[in-house]
């Protein structure tokens, strides 16, 4: 999914190390203009901007709405796309075409650069679209490897009376062979009304807990539906409650990123001038291979701020 604000804000994101938990609002953001399906967006933030390598938290529907997301560049990332209902239509620059289905993965590893569509497929009514788009900084060392994409479907497993579907790393006894670059953790938890489930997890992780449906609470913290709740590291375990309604939500962490990017519009970088060059290639033609298959024009950039893009804080 692309960052469709026409003045993205530029964010530099140094590495996170305050206690307690976090509860983080979520911001209202249409994606192509008013009339556009809109999602709630928690991540990044001028509070936090950074869960392990997770960069960029996208939560939409359930809506009856059509995704048409033209052909847009990523640069320095991962895309992470989840869906709980509807279906949407895949396609990049290095020749992927899949069908985004509920409880099923996409990963588009974009390394150096690769650009790609999202669209909803056609549907009478339109269909129902619910799900999250998330993003992982790639750390330097990885930054500009070859774009790839892949996807992997994870089963189901049981924890008490919790039910569970790691997609990224390892929970549980369940491991993803979806790769990665740091170490993360990307999961859906299903908790019914009033049960609770201890998570054994790596007290080196920070954690991210964004609420679906339902109540919930984690470690006697309550999260309202949409908001994102951020745990910093030093547990080893987890405990996630549900209230008096079943709770689904997004289970995400990893080890701190401890390096500085900087995220404008749909690209992340180091630097200024990168930012600037990667804004340039896409709008020249270069770097980006086109995305075949999608009936219409790919998405321009907005133009850059006219000051420097430098660190805040």
């Amino acid at each position: 999914m692309s960052n469709l604000e026409t003045e993205p804000e530029e964010l530099v994101c140094p590495p996170s190390g305050a206690r307690g938990i976090e509860i983080l609002e979520p911001r209202d953001v249409p994606l192509g203009g008013p009339r556009a399906m809109g999602v709630r967006r928690t991540l990044p933030q001028k509070a936090r901007s950074l869960i392990g390598a997770w960069c960029f938290v996208d939560h939409y529907g359930p809506e009856r709405t059509a995704m048409d997301v033209p052909p847009h560049p990523h640069t320095g990332l991962q895309t992470v796309s989840w869906l709980f209902s509807g279906e949407i239509e895949h396609r990049d620059g290095v020749g992927s075409h899949a069908v985004i289905v509920p409880g099923g993965l996409n990963l588009m590893t974009a390394g150096r650069g690769i650009a790609h569509s999202e669209v909803s497929l056609p549907g009478t009514p339109a269909p129902l679209l619910h799900g999250a788009q998330l993003w992982v900084a790639l750390p330097d060392a990885d930054r500009h490897t070859d774009p790839f994409f892949e996807s992997y479907t994870p089963a189901a497993i049981t924890v008490g009376d919790a039910t569970l579907r790691v997609f990224l790393g390892s929970l549980a006894g369940s491991t993803s062979s979806a790769r990665v670059f740091t170490e993360l953790l990307g999961a859906q938890v299903d908790l019914p009304a009033g049960a609770s489930v201890d998570l054994d997890v790596d007290e080196r992780f920070e954690f991210g807990v964004l609420l679906d449906t339902g109540e919930v609470s984690v470690d006697g913290v309550g999260v309202p539906v949409s908001h994102l709740a951020y745990v910093p590291p030093g547990s080893s375990r987890l405990t996630l409650t549900a209230g008096a309604t079943d709770a689904r939500l997004l289970l995400i962490g990893g080890v701190p990123l401890g390096e500085q990017i900087v995220m404008w519009w749909n690209f992340i970088g180091r630097t200024h001038e990168e930012i600037a060059e990667y804004r340039e290639d896409w709008e020249s033609g270069r770097r980006f291979a086109p995305v075949t298959g999608y009936d219409g024009d790919a998405l321009p950039a907005p133009v850059l701020p006219p000051i420097r893009l430098k660190p805040r804080g």
